[in-house]
């Protein structure tokens, strides 16, 4: 592909592909070896990036980043503002994510990152993926008709019927798409099933049968399009601070707080970081489920699963799953995870830089890491975790620190703030002012940018909880317009019996996708 850049050819961190386009990558998602894509090389920022950046609008730096990695040969100028402006027009303020001030002593603040159609994170990269989808099947489907036509199957899976609002990013984002059909599957009834129905995602993603006539894609964090979107509001995020009175781009530094569970938000931190974006280091702040922080303790990433009451917590209504797997239940649900999917792209990344190979050869080098990385994802499934070598520790512990923060932890945070600011934090967000905090009091004088990922009506339950007691708070006055009235709109469900197994639903999505095409 000479008509690409190194930094828009992508692989696999298994090994198994090479030299893919950027369309390749976004409509696979997944590599056929089980792996992750990444693009060949991280560029570099132009090198007066701070000033002539400075004061452009989100969509515009958007296109700035985003051309690094897609080749207009893919994706022509201005095809690509064009996507960028349709994923980006609905959020409901203009700077998209912008940075509010939370205590100006102790230099914290706050990405807001809610102000897009669903009132999550999600959405600044769930609109560009969306788009990205329906423009790559337009064009692979001009002149054709009917069954000639290629079409994206999407499957997901949510914790059930009463937290199907988990998933309305991934539905809001794919909405109305040309070409794109959406299954969400769920469990009815109880939320303790949800471990069967994942296992039927991955089952119908291995069916030789269903893919026979599907095309299948995932939106879910793995996608790289999400990574690269999220990569923006870093640099957004940076000039937003050079622009205040208070920040010395020259003396000042900065660390992110990043409220993690599988690891895509603060990877984005990462790739800005090795962009360019001058900061101090990313902080991974981890709820009760730990695996994260327990890494960068110990360099040992295990598995840790708990079960029956240990096992319990969080509100149902909020996205508190019951997992067989292990997994924790929390105030902080999109958190929950007894692995981190996305983990195993910086795991390369460190296998690469921490070589002892005296090689040049670039290709040898990226093999070594991709058997390495193999080698760790064979020892977490056989043995439930793996034990990384000291230097590799010190690798990621150069760009990276953690912190763990407990329900009570989060809950006091929220109560803190609201008393302190009258601002109601969600708890995942709670979670990362948590971090924050404990950054700040660790190192006076760096400003400590934490991510807000939700809206606190979102996560209502837990939000009450922590301030049932302050007079002045009434959840009707955070609550947006737009969630009233939400339960009473019409819902397209379809109904499979468990005794139909994986028959049952192939051939429900084989014959609804049969009908939208013909």
């Amino acid at each position: 592909m000479s008509s690409h850049t190194a930094s828009q050819r992508y692989f696999s961190t298994r090994g198994g592909s090479n030299s893919l386009s950027f369309e390749d990558v976004i409509l696979k998602g997944l590599g056929p070896d089980g792996g992750l894509y990444i693009p060949e090389e991280i560029p570099s920022l132009p090198s007066n990036w701070q000033d002539e950046w400075r004061d452009l609008s989100f969509e515009e730096l958007a296109f700035q980043i985003f051309s690094l990695f897609i080749s207009p040969a893919e994706i022509p100028v201005s095809s690509l503002k064009d996507i960028i402006h349709k994923s980006y027009s609905t959020f409901r303020v203009r700077d998209v994510a912008p940075v509010v001030t939370l205590d100006a002593d102790k230099r914290i603040y706050l990405l807001e990152l809610f102000h897009g159609p669903t009132f999550a994170f999600k959405d600044v990269a769930l609109q560009f993926l969306g788009n990205l989808f329906e423009y790559f099947l337009v064009r692979k489907n001009e002149g054709k008709v009917g069954n000639d036509r290629s079409h994206l199957t999407v499957i997901g899976a949510t914790s059930g019927d009463v937290n199907l609002a988990t998933s309305v990013e991934t539905i809001y984002g794919l909405r109305a798409k040309k070409d794109v059909s959406v299954f969400i599957m769920y469990p009815t009834g109880k939320v303790s099933a949800i471990q069967e129905t994942q296992d039927f995602v991955k089952a119908l993603f291995a069916d030789p049968l269903i893919n026979k006539t599907q095309s299948l894609g995932a939106v879910n964090s793995i996608n790289w399009a999400r990574i690269l979107a999220q990569i923006v509001y870093y640099v957004s995020s940076y000039l937003s601070l050079c622009r205040s009175n208070s920040f010395n781009a020259s003396n000042d530094h900065v660390r992110f707080v990043v409220p993690t569970g599988n690891f895509g938000d603060v990877l984005a931190g990462f790739f800005a970081k090795k962009l360019g974006v001058p900061s101090r280091s990313l902080v991974v702040a981890t709820n009760e489920n730990d695996i994260l922080h327990r890494f960068w303790q110990t360099g040992a990433y295990e598995k840790n699963p708990v079960h029956g009451s240990a096992a319990e917590g969080g509100f149902v209504e909020d996205g508190a799953k019951a997992h067989p797997s292990g997994v924790k239940e929390t105030l902080s649900p999109a958190m929950d995870i007894l692995v981190s999917s996305n983990f195993e792209r910086l795991l390369w990344y460190l296998a690469y830089d921490t070589q002892s190979l005296s090689t040049a050869d670039v290709q040898e080098k990226r093999q070594v890491a991709c058997s390495k990385v193999k080698q760790w994802q064979s020892e977490l499934k056989s043995k439930g975790g793996f034990r990384v070598e000291k230097s590799v520790l010190d690798a990621a512990k150069a760009d990276f620190s953690s912190e763990r923060v407990s329900d009570a932890e989060t809950l006091s945070t929220i109560q803190d703030i609201y008393k302190e600011r009258e601002y109601v934090l969600d708890p995942h967000s709670a979670v990362g002012v948590t971090a924050a905090m404990r950054s700040a009091a660790a190192a006076p004088g760096v400003y400590n940018v934490a991510l807000a990922t939700a809206h606190p009506a979102k996560f209502s339950n837990a939000v009450e909880m922590a301030l049932k007691d302050e007079k002045t708070f009434h959840f009707r006055d955070i609550l947006p317009e737009q969630f009233i009235g939400m339960e009473e709109l019409p819902k397209r469900i379809r109904y499979v019996k468990k005794s139909e197994g994986l028959d049952g639903l192939r051939n429900l999505i084989v014959d609804d996708v049969a009908k939208e095409l013909n």
